[in-house]
């Protein structure tokens, strides 16, 4: 199989996404997870563009990496200055990086209006930019912006861009769909007449905002280029870039190009995961390949096919990515989903058992009054457990109050809850403060319980989300609650409904401290 180099610039192109900014540990960590990844290029910044991009390059020179070559980003020389007079060069050089990529107008427009120089003083800052790197670091790579726009413009000087790029004998000539608007039956011709005209090996760098960012990767993978740029999640300015996520494996899975290694492809959803957490951003659950719901199946149909013969409604086996096959359950599910979410649970469950039967019927019950169990798999894992006579009673709540006051010196409303419980014939009655109803409820709870199972103390609830149900009603439409806990072993998620929406919250809550001491039993 030939190989196609990864190019990752998930922590320069990738930060200028809203919402994403990385501090330089959080940097210096991802890259480290990229190595590890097998990834062949790491896109650190650019030296010349801010501090903490200047910070990166003299930090990471004390990592080691097994695989990845770092590299820093940059532009071609000012106009008017020799490269040797540019900052931006000096510095691209001072960061010592492994390779370094720089950026030139292709686009006679951008020259025109942007640049205000001529045509053929763009082809000399492409071309001295080039040489007088080439001749002082070990890699170059040129990025020709805006390629794509260019070449349906004016292709006779897009195509003399690249020629001056080539000229310098650099080691790879990217091009890059800027503005993210070409589509994939563009690309082929486009394409051949590159090839034509230049000898460098080529690579791509996509942007999505037609949603062809991928697409037009894969595309020019199969027109000859040996190099793919994108981002991890497709993270980028404006709709993103190539999202390397789907890239990789659609590379190695589909068009047998070797790009990571077979183990390596087997780390691509926890590497995802990762870069989001660092992000602090809540993973695209329906992303291709490594999104939670990549392989999850609803209908009783599939779900039956899918137990015979998973490629009857799976186009890859998820466990190549690091992902795994989810049975979901709601009112849409068969007894065959009943069955398979009880043996993933590690639940025996007979498909002649009245059980069964029972526990759907309840689901579909459930679901019509309100109740989720797709994002609350914990919950139903204790309805079945309910239904079978196999769940320990662990704890009854005999009582709870939950208040808000406001007072005059009060900058927001104060929270406080009580809360009375019994475990065996022991009662317990606390009380506690919090940041709001739910968590002044959720902190009551504990408190009540953790002398008599100090287990809950593991417990910390990572994500609350409510949706009112349905909308129409206003004030008195019903609320459903769906609470993501955690502890050192993993995630759960539970849901409550109800009118109300502390009781909402208090079902789903309760739920999650069942199911910790269900899970530690």
């Amino acid at each position: 199989m030939s190989r196609i180099q990864i190019y990752d610039t998930t922590l320069r192109d990738g930060t200028q996404a809203e919402d994403i900014s990385f501090q330089v540990q959080d940097k210096v960590q991802i890259a480290r997870r990229l190595d590890d990844l097998g990834i062949d290029y790491i896109e650190g910044g650019w030296p010349g563009s801010n501090p903490k991009d200047i910070t990166f390059f003299e930090v990471i020179k004390a990592e080691t990496l097994q695989h990845s070559k770092i590299a820093a980003f940059g532009s071609t020389r000012r106009a008017k200055v020799t490269p040797a007079e540019d900052s931006n060069i000096q510095l691209l050089i001072q960061a010592e990086p492994d390779t370094v990529t720089i950026f030139g107008k292709t686009w006679d427009f951008h020259v025109r209006e942007a640049l205000r120089i001529s045509l053929e003083e763009n082809l000399e800052l492409i071309n001295d930019s080039l040489i007088y790197l080439k001749q002082r670091v070990g890699e170059v790579v040129y990025d020709a912006e805006h390629f794509f726009d260019g070449y349906k413009a004016n292709p006779e000087y897009a195509i003399k861009t690249l020629q001056a790029a080539a000229a310098a004998d650099i080691d790879c000539i990217v091009l890059c769909d800027t503005n993210g608007g070409t589509l994939p039956h563009e690309m082929p011709a486009i394409m051949e007449a590159v090839k034509k005209a230049v000898s460098t090996p080529l690579g791509i760098h996509a942007h999505n905002d037609s949603e062809c960012a991928v697409a037009n990767s894969l595309i020019a993978v199969s027109c000859g280029v040996v190099q793919v740029q994108g981002t991890m999640n497709g993270f980028g300015e404006r709709c993103g870039n190539a999202n390397l996520c789907s890239i990789i494996p659609s590379l190695k899975l589909k068009l047998g190009k070797e790009c990571v290694s077979d183990g390596n492809l087997k780390a691509l959803r926890s590497a995802s995961r990762y870069v989001y957490e660092l992000a602090n951003l809540v993973p695209n659950k329906h992303q291709a390949y490594v999104g939670n719901s990549a392989f999850a199946h609803k209908g009783g149909v599939h779900v039956s096919a899918i137990q015979r013969h998973p490629e009857t409604y799976e186009h890859i086996r998820p466990e190549l990515v690091g992902n795994r096959t989810r049975v979901l359950v709601s009112d849409l599910s068969g007894r065959s989903n009943i069955l398979a979410k009880a043996e993933e649970c590690g639940i025996e469950l007979d498909s002649k058992d009245p059980v069964t039967l029972e526990i759907l019927e309840d689901i579909k019950a459930l679901e019509n009054q309100g109740f989720q169990f797709e994002g609350a798999e914990a919950s139903f894992e204790l309805l079945m457990l309910k239904a079978m006579g196999k769940l320990k009673h662990y704890f009854t709540v005999s009582a709870f109050r939950v208040i808000d006051t406001l007072r005059d010196s009060d900058n927001s409303p104060v929270s406080e809850a009580t809360v009375k419980v019994k475990v065996g014939g022991k009662f317990e009655h606390t009380a506690a403060d919090g940041n709001g109803p739910v968590n002044a409820l959720d902190t009551a709870l504990r408190k009540a319980l953790i002398s008599f199972y100090p287990q809950i103390s593991e417990v910390k609830l990572l994500d609350y989300k409510v949706r009112v149900l349905p909308a129409s009603k206003g004030s008195e439409s019903v609320t459903r609650v769906l609470v993501e806990s955690g502890d050192h072993d993993g995630r759960w998620g539970t849901v409550g409904v109800s009118s109300n929406i502390i009781d909402a919250s208090y079902q789903a809550l309760v739920d999650a401290l069942i199911y910790k001491l269900y899970k530690n039993s």
